[in-house]
């Protein structure tokens, strides 16, 4: 038996839940942890802390809303040192690749004083399936800033298990991977894959930025949440991460998986032909 007892945070968001169902599955101990679970977890309110890391001692390390954004520095400074109090010392936290903005966070765990790695994921092949521009490609059109810009996207399952790897495996400490899908991808090769699989009529439709954003506000979506979809667009996603890299396979043993793959079994789910009312 692993003697180690897990935490992992953002139990209900794509990478965290898959996280914890994998260190389950081997027997693991996890404490899977969210706003919304009990305990709860939250990042803005340090008194949930203590609770969270009592008896553990390694953690898996999700951010929200990005490392990015202004404070994320100094929360994730506090954090590891409550960590280490707590004896967490293998700390393991998911970053995106090319966000330049994120690293001083990074930093900030790198300095800490504790066991770390960090992972560095593209975008998210389950973007186009649980969130994030579901509601659109049900509707029948993705309107994006997004040109001809190739992005290797990545199967967040691809990502949990690096995580899990890195948590279990020592060799993986003080290592700062950077994790892509084998190919790239424009979003409009991507649309085109999903409409072909579907067997739907759903269109790629390249507009500005300030249409994203006036869009995103008109369905309500909260200014930090903009600003934040807005960096990405803006500053990410120019064409900086469309190298694939081998860090995956490093990591496991195994490629990663094809894009394409991932669309023939999603599509088999009908998620795509449920049409949205939003």
């Amino acid at each position: 038996m692993d003697p180690n007892r897990y935490l992992i945070l953002g139990a209900t968001a794509k990478t965290g839940r898959r996280v914890a169902a994998k260190l389950d599955k081997m027997g693991c101990y996890t404490r899977a942890l969210s706003r919304s679970t009990t305990p709860s977890f939250d990042w803005t309110r340090p008194e949930t802390w203590d609770a969270a890391l009592e008896g553990v001692s390694a953690a898996y390390i999700t951010f929200q809303p990005d490392l990015a954004v202004p404070g994320s520095v100094d929360i994730i400074t506090d954090f590891s040192k409550r960590a280490l109090k707590h004896g967490a010392k293998r700390l393991v936290m998911l970053s995106g690749r090319g966000e330049y903005e994120a690293h001083r966070a990074e930093d900030a765990l790198r300095q800490s004083g504790a066991d770390w790695t960090v992972l560095r994921a593209n975008w998210f092949f389950q973007n186009f399936d649980e969130d994030l521009f579901l509601p659109y490609l049900q509707q029948g059109t993705l309107a994006l800033p997004a040109g001809d810009v190739l992005e290797p996207f990545i199967d967040a399952n691809d990502i949990a298990d690096c995580a899990v790897a890195a948590l279990v495996e020592p060799v993986h400490i003080g290592k700062t991977y950077e994790l892509s899908g084998p190919k790239a991808l424009t979003f409009a090769e991507v649309t085109t894959l999903i409409a072909d699989a579907t067997g739907r009529d759903i269109v790629f439709a390249p507009i500005t930025l300030d249409e994203l954003d006036a869009g995103l506000a008109a369905d309500g979506i909260p200014d930090d949440f903009r600003h934040l979809i807005r960096y990405l667009f803006s500053e990410v996603l120019d064409g900086r991460n469309s190298a694939t890299t081998g860090d995956v396979e490093k990591i496991l043993g195994r490629p990663p998986r094809d894009f394409a793959d991932y669309v023939r079994e999603t599509a088999r789910t009908g998620i795509w032909n449920q049409v949205s009312d939003t």
